[in-house]
């Protein structure tokens, strides 16, 4: 159809077939996103534009892959580097990209002329805006104005406030194009977005919505907020589209121009040069619209509308505001360009565009005796009730030394430092276990059967020795015996050091239910995860959010006047209004089926062992208090429990499912039992039979649930124990009906990167940064909970 194959298209078709046969369900849904029918258009653009399509923006588009969720798309992302497919490397040029329109009968954008369109009708309707041409959107009108000029449909999707009108109706200008547009929302119906009705001397007529205009005459019909209206009202846009044909709510049918009904009555012939263009935000939170592209997508050439870089949007803001200093707006550019990736992370609720900035330029050059501290609260001053997202934004505008006038606090965590581990045998025999003498001066000890909390040693408590009753830290260096004689230790001395340390356990765990709630201690797992609380706390509550469906009510004495009571106002009926609200729930709706999270932890001795050496038990409770208070007051929309494995069990529950901690002194607890356990258990390992178990008691009760996912924190620490990864990747993928995940917190050398490398894609994670495992869990939560 459109002659030899690019070598770039055979790639493409090797990826599309990778993703088709994966074992991973996000991908193989994603494969849909790469239809026939868009490789097809992909081919065809090829074809037209030789040596101006990039392969890699192809791909971008058709699959919206900047609005997958993190995991899904590190993994495509990853499949298309292994197939050598990456994004261009940016053309240096001395000039960039511009538009001429010096041609009466053409215009020139970048390097693709297209034909202007000659009309001498509706010449009111061909849009007319104020437009600068900054080097990102030239290219952005030149990509879509190729798809335009062979006669695509297209669809449009980006965040609030990126320009997706205002490029829209620059390109219909440059072309010449009359424009008809429609906005869509909550209650549009299929009536509406067909006929429209109208009073006229005192009856009510029935006219054509634009969409039929538009079609009769051959526009440009622009359908803005697309997302917004009911997915089964859009979709009879998708016979339009596909095969030129639509029923009309009052019989008439819309056709083909060379169908040979025309002319029949009823029949309307569909206008050769009729094109749709529509518009959407990006799908999911925090613009909650309905996934538009899971249903159209396949059927529109699809271009995703980003904020435009910092160079263009430098450009841009110095256009509105030319006497703006340029130092003031670059200050603006760059702190926008902060909040973006805060967003993009989930760190902030809402992604701010350059709409915002705009504002703010258009506000320092209009009144330039205003301060910037007025001008930038103009835009920020809603935030200032969601303290989480107050102090984010304070702390940007204030690193990027950008004024305000609300305080904040900074909030700073202390290094720790790090432990060094020494190997050394002692080659002595064991006898019986105990906790051994305390040292008053806590100086270090190596070897020897005397003190407690000395390392290398035997039948004491401490680190690295062998025949002790369990684990103690006491912050000095480690000299650690090898396996081999650890393994040499008699039966009844390893049963003796058993006895005890269960015994101390039993002690700790009394301990801990009688102490009193230690503030200072709690804050140090708390404050550093609080931004993180925040942004899973903005995650889950797009959940909570989709269940609160508001409605039009009707029969109101104010609001919004009901086009569907035009005939009692006339009569002289007051109660014509309607407004939104929310709606109660009928008796006996059922409720939505909530999520099943179980998290696994790690509390093997392990992870107390090698704790100074790399925090890895530190970071794990950081994460649970994270989860813990994140999930405060979604208990009825997600149901989490959290269980432990060590060399004791690999079922050691901790939080059991409906019984959340509901304050700090609970929480506290928590991670204290979790800290004991791991002090005291045996030597040995439980991750594969905990995996295995958790997703076996999961999916016994999936029918029950929307959706179970399971999370396991562990360590690398698998070959110690000849666990290979097959065996964990196994386990993981034993229902499909549950996803499971594997967080490295802990590893020696590259072993959690070679474990990772042998799970299913995007399916592990290595994490040894303090401040990326919530990054993680969030990741996780975006990907499996928001479907």
């Amino acid at each position: 159809m459109y002659g030899s194959i690019p070598s770039g298209l055979n790639k493409l078709l090797s990826v599309i077939e990778t993703l088709r046969e994966s074992n991973d369900p996000a991908l193989v849904q994603l494969s849909s996103s790469l239809s026939t029918r868009q490789l097809l258009r992909i081919a065809r653009r090829m074809y037209q534009f030789p040596g101006q399509q990039d392969l890699w923006e192809n791909i971008q588009g058709a699959c919206l892959a900047k609005f997958l969720p993190p995991l899904i798309r590190h993994s495509f992302f990853s499949l298309l580097t292994k197939h050598h497919i990456a994004p261009s490397p940016p053309q240096s040029s001395l000039s960039p990209p511009s538009i001429s329109t010096a041609d009466p009968n053409s215009v020139l954008i970048g390097s693709t002329r297209l034909d202007k369109y000659r009309t001498r009708d509706s010449q009111s309707k061909i849009p007319s805006v104020l437009f600068y041409d900054v080097p990102q959107h030239v290219q952005l009108l030149e990509r879509i104005g190729q798809d335009f000029s062979i006669g695509e449909h297209l669809l449009l999707v980006g965040n609030q406030g990126v320009g997706k009108n205002k490029i829209t109706d620059k390109l219909l200008q440059l072309l010449g194009r009359p424009r008809d547009y429609i906005q869509l929302h909550r209650d549009t119906t299929v009536q509406s977005l067909t006929v429209q009705p109208v009073v006229v001397e005192g009856k009510v007529a029935y006219n054509d919505s634009p969409l039929v205009q538009a079609v009769k005459a051959g526009h440009v019909l622009v359908v803005d907020e697309a997302d917004k209206a009911p997915t089964h009202v859009v979709c009879i846009l998708k016979t339009l589209v596909e095969s030129g044909e639509m029923i009309l709510s009052d019989g008439r049918r819309i056709v083909p121009s060379t169908d040979p009904r025309v002319g029949a009555p009823n029949i309307i012939p569909a206008h050769p040069e009729f094109r749709l263009i529509v518009l959407a935000n990006r799908p999911g939170f925090p613009f909650l619209g309905n996934d538009l592209f899971s249903a159209l997508g396949d059927l529109f050439s699809v271009h995703v509308i980003d904020n435009p870089s910092e160079q263009s949007e430098l450009v841009l803001l110095s256009s509105y505001g030319p006497d703006v200093p340029r130092d003031t707006l670059l200050r603006l550019v760059r702190a926008f360009g902060q909040f973006r990736e805060l967003s993009d992370k989930a760190l902030l609720p809402y992604p701010y565009s350059t709409r915002e900035a705009v504002h703010i330029v258009k506000h320092l050059q209009n009144y330039p005796n205003d301060s910037m501290s007025e001008a930038v609260s103009n835009v920020f001053d809603f935030d200032k009730y969601n303290s989480a997202a107050k102090e984010t934004l304070l702390k940007i505008l204030n690193e990027h030394g950008i004024p305000v006038n609300l305080s904040h606090t900074l909030l700073e965590k202390k290094d720790k430092p790090l432990q060094l581990t020494v190997q050394r045998d002692s080659g002595l025999d064991t006898s019986e276990p105990k906790h051994g003498k305390e040292d008053p001066n806590n100086d270090p000890h190596v070897g020897g059967n005397t003190w407690a909390g000395g390392t290398g040693g035997r039948d004491t408590a401490g680190l690295g020795g062998k025949g002790g009753p369990y684990r103690l830290d006491k912050g000095h260096t480690v000299h650690q015996i090898s396996e081999a004689e650890k393994a040499a230790i008699p039966e009844h001395v390893k049963k003796a050091a058993r006895e005890m340390g269960e015994k101390a356990f039993r002690e700790k765990l009394k301990e801990i239910q009688m102490s009193q709630y230690d503030a200072k201690v709690y804050n140090e797992y708390s404050l550093p995860v609080q931004n993180q609380v925040q942004a899973l706390r903005i995650i889950l509550s797009s959940l909570q959010a989709k269940s609160q469906e508001r409605v039009w009510s009707r029969n109101q004495t104010s609001g919004d006047l009901d086009d569907a009571r035009l005939i009692e106002g006339i009569t002289g009926e007051r109660a014509i209004y309607k407004r939104r609200s929310d709606q109660d729930p009928e008796l006996g709706t059922p409720q939505m089926k909530p999520k099943r999270l179980r998290l696994v932890v790690d509390v093997s001795g392990s992870m107390y062992r090698f704790n100074g050496y790399d925090a890895r038990l530190d970071r794990e409770m950081e994460a649970v208090i994270m989860v813990l208070e994140a999930f405060q007051d979604f208990d009825q929309r997600i149901c989490l429990d959290i269980v432990g494995h060590s060399g004791d069990t690999p079922c050691i529950p901790f939080v059991p499912m409906n019984h959340l901690p509901r304050d700090n002194k609970q929480r506290l607890d928590v991670i204290k039992t979790m800290h004991a356990h791991s002090q005291f258990c045996v030597s040995g390992d439980y991750t594969v039979e905990s995996i295995a178990d958790s997703v076996d008691s999961l999916a016994g009760s999936s029918k029950d649930y929307d959706d179970s996912i399971v999370i396991v924190l562990s360590d690398a620490n698998l070959e110690r124990y000849g666990i290979h990864p097959r065996e964990l990747a196994a386990a993981m993928d034993s229902d499909s009906g549950v996803r499971a995940y594997a967080v490295f917190i802990g590893s020696l050398g590259d072993q959690a990167k070679r474990l990772t490398e042998e799970l299913p894609p995007g399916r592990g994670f290595v994490c040894m940064d303090l401040s990326e495992i919530p990054q993680i869990l969030q990741q996780i939560f975006s990907t499996s909970l928001l479907k």
